[in-house]
């Protein structure tokens, strides 16, 4: 009896979610993180890229999954400010269009994995037209000042095709850390809601 045989194609690629602020809305990168932490498992990281911040510092507790995918980008992208934390892998990069580039790079290398990446309001039209293809766009807005730039927004995503989702408020301060330690399990108390992660297309 022959044993099966499975096939992987090098072309299957996870979702790629961007997640921006609109206006002044503060909380955009909290939500990046906590969308990363959605899509993990135990055997499953997912890519957290930070464009514009700060290089993220090695955690004390990493799983096998996010520390297998930190050391394919470290080989891969030499230069990259990398590290597993918790059940995420975290990569920071510039603020600026080479900054998006070195993103898609980043995905290519993850392949299949789930990647969510964090840009500056400034540079969401950047991203949305790069080689990033985005499968989704969260957007965390406060709608009592930034309704009507929403709206714009909004209606430039419909025309592309995408998902997107709004957070309309900010999540809490310890959720917030949490997630930026890779330690925010989907359903968990404080992490985003359940409905918005699958309308966005991330495994949980």
């Amino acid at each position: 009896m022959s044993e099966a045989t499975t096939f992987v194609n090098p072309l299957k690629t996870g979702p790629t979610i961007v997640v921006a602020a609109v206006g002044e809305a503060e909380g955009a990168r909290g939500a990046a993180a906590a969308l990363a932490c959605a899509g993990t498992d135990l055997d499953r990281a997912t890519l957290f890229v930070d464009v514009g911040g700060r290089a993220p510092r090695p955690a004390l507790l990493a799983s096998a999954a996010a520390q297998e995918l930190e050391q394919r980008l470290a080989a891969h992208l030499p230069a990259a400010k990398v590290a597993a934390r918790g059940q995420v892998c975290q990569l920071a990069v510039p603020a600026d269009a080479e900054g998006v580039e070195s993103a898609v790079a980043a995905v290519s290398v993850a392949r299949e994995i789930a990647v969510v990446v964090h840009v500056p309001p400034q540079l969401l039209q950047v991203a949305l037209d790069s080689a990033l293809r985005p499968s989704g766009v969260l957007l965390r807005v406060e709608l009592a000042e930034d309704r009507p730039l929403l709206a714009l927004v909004a209606r430039d995503l419909l025309q592309r095709g995408l998902a997107f989702a709004v957070l309309k408020r900010r999540l809490n301060w310890v959720a917030e850390r949490r997630a930026l330690f890779g330690a925010l399990p989907a359903g968990s108390q404080g992490a985003l809601p359940l409905r918005l992660v699958r309308r966005l297309g991330i495994p949980g």
